[in-house]
């Protein structure tokens, strides 16, 4: 019998309170779970532990969302992790920079439970 990857997630949030619901559900599901607080914490992060998947907030002091996906995507050991935005709440122009931006896809946190988030990495791992 094989094992199975533990998928590698990291969480790139400056909200302590989701940081961890997220972090602990996806624990509960098997998943290898990372932290960063900020996005400068983000980037070097991922740069070490190279996550099958990053979930990364918008709204951060310091680096947002947009500049941790524009480093990730621009260093090559970076660039093919797919990169799953949050945000409090997306505005139309934000969706449309979020695609440009080459972002897989976003998640709105008022509207998406712990188990939401897990299915959306489940399709993002499985294309």
């Amino acid at each position: 019998m094989t094992e199975q990857k533990q998928i590698k997630v990291l969480i790139v949030d400056d909200d302590l309170t989701l940081r961890d619901m997220y972090a602990e559900r996806m624990k509960v599901e098997g998943y290898d779970v990372h932290i960063a607080k900020d996005g400068d914490e983000g980037i070097e992060m991922a740069k070490d532990v190279k996550p099958d998947v990053v979930l990364l907030d918008i709204m951060m002091p310091g680096t947002n969302g947009f500049g941790v996906l524009e480093a990730l995507q621009k260093d090559p050991t970076t660039e093919r992790i797919p990169i799953l935005m949050l945000s409090a709440l997306i505005q139309e122009e934000n969706k449309a920079k979020i695609k440009d931006a080459g972002a897989i896809g976003y998640i709105v946190k008022s509207e998406s439970t712990p188990a939401d988030i897990i299915q959306k990495i489940q399709q993002i791992l499985v294309a």
